[in-house]
């Protein structure tokens, strides 16, 4: 296995053009700023790797050991040992981005220790930023778990963007479907019967409840012998159901926005938890947004994982699966085997791929 959001101002076109130049175009005294904080980054990495040397020459550091990032704050890590205790280190300045789940070389230290390299990853999963930068948001995974419940209402673009992005690095997709409890609903009716679509397709789809407990043995059987990572819309209940499968661990779990019916964001980090009954998960940032754009049209249609036996058979190399004559995928549609709300979902993430 190789290598998850401005008020609307009506404005000239010249205007917006000579807006547009002069944000581009810094002056002399911004780019003065700009080198000047660069600089001071550069100097303070300097510094750290200075102190780092002097603290091994000194011998106030450890052996290298191998160790396992599970959470990360910034410039410092926490890491578990061989001991697995967790200790606070620092990131050398030279290093490359550390996400939870990294593999790390370390020496212990006092107060805190220091990260040496970062082993080869197996796997990563990717997403944008608001400033539209790919990064990475774990690492060495084997499972996407997309969790998914009543409230907040799931979207199916959401989740086929999950898919899409499982798709693209290689790791396994799963679809649970917490807060069954709350299925009572029409909508709730709904929402299966979309899920029925998933399964259909081959996904696994597992349904769970903090509330009641109920499919609780079927998410622990989902995670033995494997590194997981939780994602989802802020609210469906990831923090929630650590917190039930790992008795004893404090993540704080907020109610539902009852104004908007959105999530609200509880967890600030990535952070790895180890499963009693066997398996890793990470539990990762709510997030609202899963954007694609940094991916190539090829790549999102491979995502769709029952487009797969009509790719290469439209009448004209660059159909866009729209209204072009000849298209198999249209004729699939039309014949049942691939549904309408799915056709609508990619060209829903299609039009987004030129919009980051």
């Amino acid at each position: 296995m190789q290598h998850l959001l401005r008020s609307s101002v009506t404005m000239q076109a010249g205007t917006a053009t000579r807006v547009g130049m002069a944000k581009r175009k810094l002056t002399r005294r911004q780019a003065w700023r700009v080198q000047k904080v660069q600089q001071e980054r550069v100097d303070r990495a300097q510094r750290r790797d200075e102190d780092y040397a002097e603290r091994v020459e000194n011998g106030e550091l450890g052996p290298e050991q191998e160790g396992l990032v599970i959470a990360h704050y910034g410039v410092q890590v926490d890491v578990e040992g061989a001991d697995g205790n967790c200790h606070r280190c620092h990131l050398r300045a030279n290093l490359d981005t550390l996400v939870t789940g990294d593999r790390v070389a370390w020496r212990e230290g006092a107060p805190t220790g220091v990260i040496e390299a970062r082993v080869e990853r197996s796997s990563e999963l990717n997403r944008p930023n608001s400033a539209g930068e790919l990064r990475p948001v774990a690492a060495n995974i084997d499972q996407i778990i997309i969790v998914i419940a009543p409230r907040p209402e799931p979207h199916r673009q959401l989740i086929d963007r999950y898919l899409v992005a499982a798709y693209a690095t290689g790791i396994e997709p799963l679809i649970l479907l917490n807060k069954t409890d709350l299925l009572t609903t029409e909508d709730g009716r709904e929402m299966l019967q979309m899920l029925e679509q998933y399964a259909a397709l081959g996904y696994p789809l597992i349904q769970a409840s903090t509330v009641s407990e109920s499919g609780l043995d079927a998410v622990y059987s989902a995670l033995r012998d494997r590194i997981s990572v939780f994602v989802g819309q802020s609210g469906v209940g990831k923090s929630s159901l650590v917190n039930v499968l790992l008795p004893g661990v404090d993540q704080v779990v907020r109610e539902l926005s009852t104004a908007a019916d959105k999530g609200v964001h509880t967890t600030t980090t990535a952070r790895l938890f180890h499963v009693p009954e066997g398996g890793d998960v990470i539990d990762s940032p709510g997030i609202r947004e899963f954007g694609l754009w940094h991916m190539d049209r090829q790549t999102v249609e491979a995502g769709f994982i029952e487009f797969r036996p009509y790719l290469g058979h439209c009448r004209f190399r660059d159909c866009r699966h729209e209204q072009d004559p000849g298209c198999a995928l249209m004729q699939a549609v039309q014949e049942g085997a691939i549904q309408p709300e799915r056709i609508d979902s990619y060209r829903h993430i299609i039009s987004s791929l030129a919009s980051p």
